[in-house]
């Protein structure tokens, strides 16, 4: 434990044998190796290294708290070590050591908390770098294989090997995002999904760590909400992961104990051919239980949880619900419906949802045709028409299946769970070609490749976009500003692009590739397959 090295053992005086610190040698060195159950012994020879420890006479920083170790494969190396100030002015220069060199005899510095800096490593004409910024002040020990750095040269004019030195610093030294100068070199199509890979990889590791505890308990909690769930694993994994199933209940506007009754419920209705089935329990007990606001965060938690720790596959993420949780996809597949494969109601009702937003979100339908409480059954031919009328529309959007079971009332027989089968033969596409998104109840700031900043987002926007070829068409009401999210599954970012918003050309050229965009796309998301490559924010 280093900690004891820098901390008791630095206290160590070799003015009294007894105080002193001492390492075994073969060698003959005159000085003996002190055994407390043999004290008169001398012959085992001995080093008097507590100036190592305790900084006497060295000239070592008792207080170096970031150390210092490269590596060939498993063999320690001998390089020259520079920490560099943001101006790349030296600050320290250590020797890392190698060979039969004491195993803690590590290469340290003293690092401010919250300050930008660089590690340059230098051996013979090599020359890497990687940036260093420690969040909170603690020991950590940088264990760098030589061989994964790429040269400094190559830096400045390869975004890719900047990402590369980028994840060579351990999370707790590594700044947010690459340092300025970094970001500058180029990104190809091909180096831009190499990028992508290496941060994705970098970032599920340490969600899936910090979410473990989640994931284990099953339960998640944000703010003064929370969401505990049951799951049943059906069928094998296929390759590029499991598809994940999320079940609402129904009740709501009941007691605690008639709810739970319905979530116990819930698990048992549904066996999807493969996928991990999951059965919510609504984080409250009123009648608008599961399209409340604060689900869509809680749902969005849930979903980057099993992506990161149980290997889900982002793209085959299913909605449904019955009753109370039918209501719940009338109103969630349309504001959610960038992250669903496809969604089904049952025997819900709609509220004031409407289906504009489910452009590419195949939707089920399904209703007992005597369930009358509420006008359920009239409301669902009324949807039954308006996705009928929106699919003779626009005949490569609203993917729907209606079914109304003439005979049932409120409770199906289980005969709804056709839905299943029919849903499971979708993915999602993260990046249509077109985009309805109307902002009602649950404002959302992402949708698809579109995003409204915050301060900007309200009641009543609707957007419709469109992509043919290099040019983005875009309608906009009541939106001062959108950010365009791009990437080579859109449109090819090679060749220049032209964005029109209301018929007026807003932008025209070409749009670098960014690594930071990688980053903060995943940042807002844990979604490898909708990060965005590039960007572009209008003025509107």
């Amino acid at each position: 434990n280093r900690g004891w090295f820098v901390g008791a053992a630095s206290k160590a005086d070799n003015a009294d044998w007894r105080h002193a610190i001492y390492a075994t040698s073969w060698k003959k060195t005159g000085t003996r190796f002190p055994m407390v159950w043999d004290i008169e012994a001398t012959q085992v020879n001995a080093f008097d290294v507590t100036n190592r420890y305790s900084g006497k006479g060295s000239g070592e920083n008792v207080e170096d708290d970031v150390f210092v170790r490269v590596r060939d494969g498993g063999k320690r190396i001998e390089v020259q070590a520079e920490l560099l100030d943001a101006k790349y002015e030296v600050l320290a220069s250590r020797k890392t050591k190698a060979g039969r060199a004491d195993l803690n005899d590590i290469a340290g510095f003293n690092c401010n908390p919250n300050t930008p800096l660089w590690l340059q490593l230098i051996q013979g004409e090599k020359v890497k770098q990687i940036p260093l910024r420690r969040a909170k002040a603690g020991e950590v020990t940088l264990d760098l294989q030589w061989a994964d750095l790429p040269d400094a040269s190559a830096i400045a004019g390869s975004q890719l090997a900047a990402v590369t030195a980028w994840l060579a610093a351990p999370s707790k030294v590594r700044p947010d995002t690459l340092p300025g100068d970094w970001a500058k070199g180029a990104l190809s199509k091909a180096d831009a999904k190499k990028a992508l890979d290496l941060i994705w990889k970098d970032h599920r590791k340490r969600l899936a760590k910090e979410r473990k505890t989640e994931d284990e308990a099953r339960s998640i909690q944000l703010g003064d909400k929370k969401l505990r769930y049951l799951e049943k694993v059906f069928g094998d994994a296929p390759e590029g992961g499991r598809s994940l199933w999320i079940s609402m209940h129904g009740g709501g506007g009941a007691p605690a104990r008639v709810n739970d009754g319905q979530w116990k419920n819930q698990i048992k209705l549904y066996q999807p051919k493969e996928g991990i089935y999951v059965a919510p329990r609504a984080p409250t007990d009123t009648w608008n239980l599961w399209h409340q606001s604060h689900i869509d965060g809680l749902f969005d938690r849930m979903i980057e949880n099993y992506v990161v720790t149980r290997g889900v596959n982002p793209n085959r993420v299913y909605l449904m619900g019955y009753s109370a949780g039918g209501d719940g996809v009338y109103q969630l597949a349309p504001r959610m419906a960038d992250r669903w494969a496809a969604a089904s109601m049952m025997a819900g009702h709609p509220n004031d949802a409407k289906p504009d937003n489910l452009r590419n979100l195949p939707f089920g339908l399904f209703m007992g045709g005597k369930d009358s409480a509420y006008n359920r059954n009239k409301v669902a031919e009324k949807w039954k028409g308006l996705l009928a009328d929106l699919r003779k529309a626009d005949p490569k959007g609203y993917e729907h299946m209606v079914r109304i079971y003439p005979e049932m009332g409120h409770w199906m027989k289980l005969k709804d769970a056709e839905s299943l089968p029919w849903m499971a033969k979708f993915d999602r596409n993260p990046w249509p070609k077109k985009i309805i998104w109307r902002q009602a109840n649950g404002i959302t700031s992402r949708f698809y490749w579109l995003q409204i900043p915050e301060k900007h987002l309200a009641k009543g926007q609707r957007i419709t976009a469109g992509v043919d070829g290099q040019s983005i068409a875009i309608e906009a009401e009541n939106t001062p500003r959108l950010v365009v999210r791009l990437s080579d599954q859109l449109v090819d970012l090679d060749k220049p692009v032209t964005i029109s918003v209301n018929g007026q050309e807003k932008f025209s050229g070409t749009v670098k590739r960014s690594a930071r965009e990688i980053i903060k796309s995943l940042d807002q998301r844990a979604d490898p397959a909708s990060a965005a490559t590039a960007s572009v924010t209008l003025k509107l």
